[in-house]
């Protein structure tokens, strides 16, 4: 081989082993700096505690503290808008509820993100079933018996919720088409006054997470009926599922899970992955987050990206035949 051609292939393979050199280094150095979460909610509610409680132990495994920031306002896409326009390396991401990831798409008109175009998906962390309760005032006591009791009055069953759009709103919409049949949705501003009420009886029926329906169950001051995931939940053990009541098929669960701006390097997106997988194999965190009515459930990149896929036009549907709208 003569000389010219020894030394282009040199070249070129010290440039390769350089190109190598350079990932490696950065992706030992990520990070290098503190990482923002953003909730597009105000502080304290469920998604901020399921955040602390992630964020405490990521700082361990990364080596760097998680900030969470607070960008409140139309369900949370303030805050997804503002995480979608962030620099993608990693370092700003977003913690998405159902609403945030695959119901704001269909309830509002002029939405300034997409979820599956303008970002890439983290890990899903968890799955949050919900309770269908009624007031005690009504004379059944277990779902069959409120079916039939719906039926035979169609349109005089009223169910509250915490606002229009909202899982609360959405799920009893389900149930609805699953059963066929009526009831009047009456929008609340927030899930308190909308239990209030049930436990009086203005309402009916209501949808809502396991933990708060399961401390006024155990107190007598609402009836569970049903839980909506596949399987019973630790906090309402002697509850069936929905599917275990007759309705087959009913499986409606929300979910917890961490997206960055698309375009986010693969390397750094799987770093993370690989921390939020450890985080959640750590049994004080499982236990923990079970008490806050939520089920560890995690779901690396692609696996969360396939799911998203698969939840987004179910919800879609939903919110159409709920007829509701945000704009």
């Amino acid at each position: 081989m003569n000389t010219p051609i020894r030394t282009a292939l040199a070249v070129l393979s010290f440039a390769a082993g350089a190109t190598c050199t350079m990932s490696t280094s950065a992706l030992a150095a990520y990070p290098d700096k503190p990482i923002k979460v953003v909730i597009g909610f105000p502080a304290g509610g469920p998604l901020d505690q399921h955040a602390r409680l992630l964020t405490d132990k990521l700082q361990a495994v990364l080596g760097q503290p998680l900030i969470v920031d607070y960008k409140p306002g139309a369900g949370g896409s303030v805050g997804a808008d503002a995480v979608a326009k962030s620099p993608a390396d990693g370092y700003t991401l977003m913690l998405a509820n159902t609403g945030v990831a695959v119901i704001n798409g269909a309830l509002y008109s002029k939405l300034p993100y997409d979820t599956q175009r303008d970002f890439v998906p983290i890990a899903r962390t968890a799955m949050q079933p919900l309770a269908l309760l009624v007031t005690p005032k009504l004379p059944v006591q277990n779902l069959k018996q409120f079916v039939d009791y719906a039926k035979a009055r169609p349109g005089q069953v009223n169910y509250g919720s915490a606002g229009n759009g909202g899982i609360s709103h959405l799920v009893p919409e389900m149930f609805k088409t699953a059963t066929g049949i009526f009831m009047v949705h009456i929008p609340y501003r927030g899930s308190a006054p909308a239990f209030t009420d049930l436990m009086g009886g203005q309402v009916q029926f209501m949808a809502e997470s396991i933990p708060q329906a399961a401390n006024y169950h155990k107190q007598g001051k609402v009836r569970a009926l049903a839980v909506t995931s596949r399987e019973r939940n630790p906090a309402l053990p002697d509850v069936p599922t929905v599917i275990e009541s007759g309705v087959k098929g009913f499986e409606v669960v929300g979910f917890y899970g961490f997206l960055a701006p698309k375009d986010t390097p693969k390397d750094v997106v799987a770093r993370l992955s690989d921390a939020f997988k450890q985080v959640l194999n750590n049994p004080e965190v499982r236990d923990r987050m079970v008490s806050q009515g939520a089920d560890p459930a995690f779901l690396g990149s692609e696996d969360f990206a396939r799911f998203l896929a698969t939840e987004t036009p179910r919800w879609q549907q939903a919110v159409k035949a709920s007829g509701a709208r945000m704009d």
